[in-house]
């Protein structure tokens, strides 16, 4: 293997993450004059579902996310470059990546239901116009957090509330925004909150949402 292709899902990655952290601000955050962050939250979330699950698959060889290897067979050298890749391949479209997930890595996408609803109303806003959907903050918050967020974790040891566009503040209003909405999370490392009192969130939650909060929040203290 050309060490160049060894570049790949960190290249992958590095843009999924930016794109988290634009869905991160624009599902939470909504000001005057930007209505339309709630539609672009869509389409970033499933940009940056779609480079994760990409960088996971890639992390067992590079060219599994290639559609069409033998197009990539350059017969004036001897040998495959990752600007060959850039040039000439094709990768697999959103819709096909759970598939490829489970055939390379032998693992399904934790919650493939919501995947494709985020697929339909993604394509919707992307090729046509924004359909008719009750909450499509509250759809891309579910995306990220039960599909994107696991998966980081468990192949990259990174949590999903990390990447976000608030440098001033941090993650707070991102938290305060998933306790609102009883959206279960991840908890980095160190993980500490100034805007927002945790306990009086998590007063006006459900008992189980906020047991399961609360034992992750103490686990990752404790270790």
């Amino acid at each position: 293997m050309h060490e160049s292709l060894r570049e790949i899902p960190g290249r992958i990655l590095e843009t999924g993450l930016a794109a988290l952290a634009q869905a991160n601000m624009h599902a939470v955050f909504c000001d005057p004059g930007n209505e339309h962050w709630e539609r672009i939250s869509v389409l970033n979330a499933a940009l940056a579902g779609e480079l994760v699950l990409k960088a996971i698959i890639a992390r067992e060889h590079p060219l599994l996310i290639f559609r069409d290897l033998f197009g990539l067979d350059d017969t004036t050298s001897d040998d495959l470059d990752i600007n060959l890749l850039i040039k000439k391949g094709r990768t697999y479209n959103f819709e096909r990546l759970p598939n490829l997930l489970w055939v390379a890595v032998g693992e399904r996408i934790p919650d493939s239901k919501l995947y494709e609803e985020i697929q339909k109303v993604r394509n919707s806003i992307q090729h046509f116009c924004v359909p008719e959907h009750p909450d499509l903050r509250m759809l891309s918050l579910e995306f990220i957090y039960k599909n994107i967020d696991p998966l980081l974790e468990k192949h990259f040891d990174m949590c999903a509330i990390d990447f976000h566009e608030d440098h001033m503040i941090g993650y707070d209003y991102i938290v305060d925004c998933l306790i609102s909405r009883e959206i279960l999370f991840n908890i980095p490392k160190e993980f500490e909150v100034h805007k927002i009192n945790l306990e009086d969130r998590f007063s006006s939650c459900t008992s189980v949402y906020r047991s399961e909060m609360q034992k992750r929040i103490q686990n990752k203290a404790d270790n």
